[in-house]
């Protein structure tokens, strides 16, 4: 398995690289785990390192890149950050002020790359349990929110935490939180089962990131913490540049989804 997840992983980047492929990531390379881009200035990598250390559910590191160094070693041999994301959004001053499919121009030793967990992991071992996802049925991205949960500040990072939802029945909603729960470096469990109000989401209609999806009668939300978390704090900071993955756009690593799993009774511990 690991094997083919690195060799699927490199050949899906190599085409991401020659421009063959410029869209969302999600079942490409479907043995390998993926990862959200921040790509922030090293004057605030320290700050954001802890940022995120205080923060594990929404923004677990996966990989701290050097000062100017493209390469992610111990995510993949060969990766380049600079060419390896099909799309990259880029923030000026907290403010969107575009997107673009390669960042070698404005690359400088000046850029640290962070990786955290994603959610294609524990998704991808939903699937294999037989459980649908509705985002998925649907075609769309997962729904996102803004939450009234603050996360903890470090330096100029914090803000709200940011969750996703995935609907099931009550009995599927069990199942789904144990299996995710074995995922710690990519979002464990669930944060909330049930009510969106009381994490102060009004209407699961109005997704603040992805896209809405129907919930049907007798099925129950289930809320995880969310990587978006991070992106989110790194635009509340205004710095004068920052470069993260577009919606959808992840790093597709050489390290197999397996490879993040625990036993349950590991995880909770």
């Amino acid at each position: 398995m690991a094997e083919t997840a690195e060799a699927g992983a490199r050949q899906v980047r190599q085409a991401i690289r020659a421009g063959a492929h410029t869209g969302p990531t999600a079942g490409l390379a479907p043995g390998a785990a993926q990862g959200n881009v921040a790509i922030i200035p090293a004057e605030y990598a320290a700050d954001y390192a802890a940022y995120c250390r205080a923060n594990p559910r929404p923004c677990p590191l996966l990989a701290i890149g050097r000062p100017g160094d493209p390469s992610l070693p111990e995510l993949g041999e060969g990766i380049d950050i600079r060419h390896d994301l099909p799309r990259y959004r880029l923030y000026r001053f907290g403010a969107f002020a575009g997107e673009v499919t390669d960042i070698a121009e404005l690359w400088n030793d000046d850029m640290v790359t962070f990786v955290v967990g994603c959610s294609f992991t524990f998704e991808n071992a939903l699937l294999e349990a037989g459980l649908a996802l509705r985002h998925h049925d649907c075609g769309c991205n997962v729904p996102m929110y803004r939450t009234n949960i603050d996360t903890t500040p470090v330096g100029v990072f914090g803000g709200p935490l940011v969750v996703s939802m995935r609907p099931f029945s009550p009995s599927d909603a069990v199942l789904a939180g144990q299996i995710s729960a074995r995922y710690p470096d990519m979002h464990g469990g669930p944060i909330h089962i049930g009510d969106p109000a009381a994490i102060g989401i009004a209407d699961l209609s109005r997704t603040d990131y992805g896209d809405p999806v129907p919930l049907r009668d007798g099925e129950v939300p289930l809320f995880w913490a969310c990587g978006v978390t991070s992106q989110a704090a790194v635009e509340a900071a205004r710095l004068p540049l920052v470069i993260a993955h577009a919606p959808g756009c992840m790093l597709i690593t050489d390290r197999p989804h397996a490879a993040y799993a625990r036993t349950l009774e590991s995880a909770l511990h």
